[in-house]
């Protein structure tokens, strides 16, 4: 039952955001920090957790399901909450944030590039090419001129 993954994400969501709320006022700061992120972490242990523990065989195959899919759609539910926050505010607090940007950004391309060039796999095979048949079609094209009278 998806229920059951709605729970999970609920009480993951919950405690991460209190965790998140806890930091900013240890930090100083009157917002959550971070708390999405802790929650994101809370679901996926939960999740490694039930399945290495057997807790996920002695329910159903729904309730595996719906606690797959919501484990799945929390990624993009972040994604979905970091885009309704203030970047103009973020700018205009100071180059930190741009720097940030600009940062993740080179690191997340150079990843991707060191990962890419150290996998050294085979080619795939090449796929036949077969001619296409030929046929003898006559074409009659009358053109309109334009304006299209």
């Amino acid at each position: 039952m998806i229920v059951y993954g709605v729970a999970l994400l609920a009480i993951c969501t919950l405690a991460g955001v209190i965790i998140g709320d806890f930091l900013g006022v240890l930090l100083g700061v009157q917002s959550n920090v971070g708390g999405v992120g802790i929650a994101m972490i809370f679901l996926i242990c939960a999740r490694l957790y039930m399945h290495k523990h057997g807790s996920m065989s002695h329910t159903t195959k729904e309730t595996e399901l719906g606690v797959s899919f919501w484990g799945c759609m929390y990624i993009p539910i972040v994604v979905a909450m970091a885009a309704q926050q203030n970047v103009v505010t973020a700018l205009h607090g100071g180059p930190v944030a741009l720097i940030g940007a600009i940062g993740s950004v080179l690191v997340c391309g150079f990843a991707i590039t060191v990962i890419s060039r150290s996998h050294k796999g085979e080619p795939l095979p090449a796929e036949p090419i077969e001619p296409l048949p030929e046929k003898s079609i006559e074409l009659n094209i009358t053109a309109a001129p334009v304006g299209g009278r």
